[in-house]
Parts: C-alpha cells; structure tokens; sequence
C-alpha cells in the first residue's frame, strides 16, 4: 500500500503490528510524516485503509509507535515542536466501513519530542528515548491504565537512540525477573536495571570495533544474547551490513562475539528476535531474514530476504535521501510479516 494511498505527504517512518484479540482481526500502523496510518490486514491480498492520526504538530520524518492493551502511543522527533506522546484506543478501529480522520484519546505532554519508544508490556512502562527531556535518555512514563499516563522517572546517562526493554530471565541470577533494559546510546550499549524508576542503575557497558553509531537492537529470547545493528558503519568503514552480537549472559561483563557480514551493501536500520530468525529492515535492500543456531559459534546465516527498493543498493549519510526498507513486524499470529518503506509504503509479507 502506498504511502500516498494512506494520506501521506512525503515519506514512511516507523510501524509496529496489532493484533485484536476479539474480532482476530490484524493491523498495521505506520509512521507517516504527517500521522499514524491504521490499516486492516487480517486478508493481506486486500488490506483495507481505515484512517490516519495525524501529527500532534509539524511534519516530521521520525514516528515511532508501540501498543499496550489495546492502545497506541505514538511519538516524534527531529524538532517538531510539542509533539508529546499520542495515545489512541485501537479498539476504535473496529467495524469502520470508510477511512477517518481521528484525534488521539489522550496526549502526554511531559517530553515534546522523542526519536524512539520502547514498552515493557510485562510491566506496563514506556520509555521514550532520544528527547528533550532526561538528557536523552529513558524518559520513563508508568501505562498501567492505558489512556493515563503518568511519568515515572529518568534514567539520563547518556543519550539513546533506542531501546529494548524486558523483564529478565535470562542465565544470570543476579538479576532474576529484575527490569532491564537495552539500551542503544550511539557510541556503546547501555544494559540498565530500571526495576525501581527512582534509582535506575546502569549494570555495564560495551562497544565493539570500528563502532560507529549504536543504533537499535533486540535481545534473543533465551537473553543469552544481544543483536545489533549499526546504523552508519557501513559508509563510515566501507563495509557491507553488519549484524554485531553481543554475549550477556553475564550482565555485569557483557563480551562482543562477533559481526556478520551480509553480502549486500546497505545501512541495517531495525532487527527484531523471534524464535532463533532475526528480522531486518535494511534500507535499500529491503527486508532481509538471518536464521541463528550457537550464536557462541557464529552460527549465523541469511535465509529469505525482500527487497523493497528494487531500483539498486547503496548506502547514503544523508537522511534525506534515505530510501528502502526502515523497519520490520514479525510478531502477528498469522505469521505474516508487516514492513515500513520509507519512500514506497506498506508491505505485508510471508516465508515461503
């Protein structure tokens, strides 16, 4: 579905999926520059287009959206004004016959401007990262009733980009069932232990060569390990795309493994784990899927890939002239996979 097809001006941005428990119905909701697409998905050979949110305020080529019970919050950045945090009731979308123009239920107006938004629907706490406030760091708000958001503190060592936020359970003890987060500060990782939002502390540290901007990653599920992606190594390094992992069994000693090493050229932009698959949104060569084994072992590979930028691959500084694939869903129980483009649109694909 094109982006002009969802009431876009000009560019795509972020998506995340929904999933409605009552009806079975799946949805996608992408980025716009201009709002928040809501599309019907549940037939992927003739998703239905139900309406856009718009921006709470200019334009913007940053949206960022995460679900809750039900509910969409939905942020931006790059210096669009008091954009705050929109948070819309997606149960709204139910039973609609043509596309509307909708207003949020509720906009949290303690942050203007935010580049990401990670949730822990464990825990039922949004961070919003990479704003105004908190020096950039975890702008941490408590979403326990949804349509009440409520701000719950600050963890401001450094400015992050993104974050992956959990409820531990992985094999160090130390930190059993504790709050932690991954977070993507541009120059290293950050693994944070947020249980009590009044004293955050940041556990540790860690980089990695030719390191050039931390951009976003995804734990696996057993939290053995951290997959991550680089956003500008490629063009600062002449290297292809580069999938860097991390062992942090040990959340105290986090050690670098490995970088793998695509075939293609292109800036990795977003990854997201499921099951032992990594699903990559990379710019110009489009949706790109790794299949892992002993990850200890660099047992790493590429198994399926789409490219959304057909036209060729290259990798570019400038944001402006970003083009391709900017982020991926793989979570809906259809196990259909819903991809965000930044020039062409909605995708919704499947693994043959």
């Amino acid at each position: 579905m094109s982006i002009e097809s969802m009431e876009g001006t000009s560019s795509g941005s972020d998506l995340w999926g929904w999933f409605d428990a009552q009806t079975g119905n799946e949805y996608a909701l992408m980025g716009l520059s201009n709002g928040t697409a809501f599309v019907d998905i549940t037939n992927p050979d003739d998703p239905i287009f139900l309406g856009r949110l718009p921006t709470q305020t200019e334009e913007s080529l940053i949206r960022d959206i995460k679900v809750y019970q039900d509910h969409a919050y939905v942020v931006a950045g790059h210096r669009n004004g008091a954009h705050g945090m929109q948070v819309f009731d997606l149960t709204r979308l139910r039973g609609l016959m043509a596309p509307q123009t909708f207003s949020a239920d509720v906009v949290y107006g303690d942050f203007e401007e935010a580049h990401n938004l990670a949730i822990n629907e464990e825990s039922g706490f949004a961070y919003a990262v990479g704003g105004d406030t908190c020096e950039g760091g975890l702008h941490i708000v408590d979403i326990t009733v949804p349509n009440n958001p409520i701000f719950a503190g600050c963890h401001s060592t450094a400015n992050t980009h993104d974050a992956q936020c959990v409820m531990y359970r992985g094999p160090d003890a130390d930190y059993a069932n504790r709050e932690i987060c991954m977070n993507s500060n541009e120059d290293h990782v950050g693994i944070v232990d947020v249980t009590d939002k009044n004293a955050t502390v940041t556990i540790s540290t860690v980089t990695y060569p030719q390191r050039s901007y931390v951009h976003q990653g995804w734990l696996t599920e057993d939290h053995r390990f951290f997959l991550l992606n680089d956003e500008h190594d490629e063009f600062t390094f002449n290297v292809p795309t580069r999938t860097h992992v991390f062992n942090v069994s040990d959340l105290d000693a986090p050690q670098y493994v490995f970088a793998y090493e695509a075939a293609t050229i292109s800036r990795d932009h977003n990854l997201y784990v499921l099951g032992n698959r990594v699903f990559q949104a990379n710019f110009t060569t489009g949706l790109r899927v790794l299949e892992f084994g002993d990850l200890a072992n660099r047992e790493l590979m590429e198994i399926a890939f789409f490219d959304t930028f057909p036209e060729g691959d290259f990798i570019s500084n400038d944001a402006l002239n970003d083009a391709g694939a900017w982020s991926a869903y793989p979570y809906l129980p259809s196990g259909n996979i819903i991809v965000s483009d930044f020039k062409t649109g909605l995708f919704v694909l499947t693994i043959q």
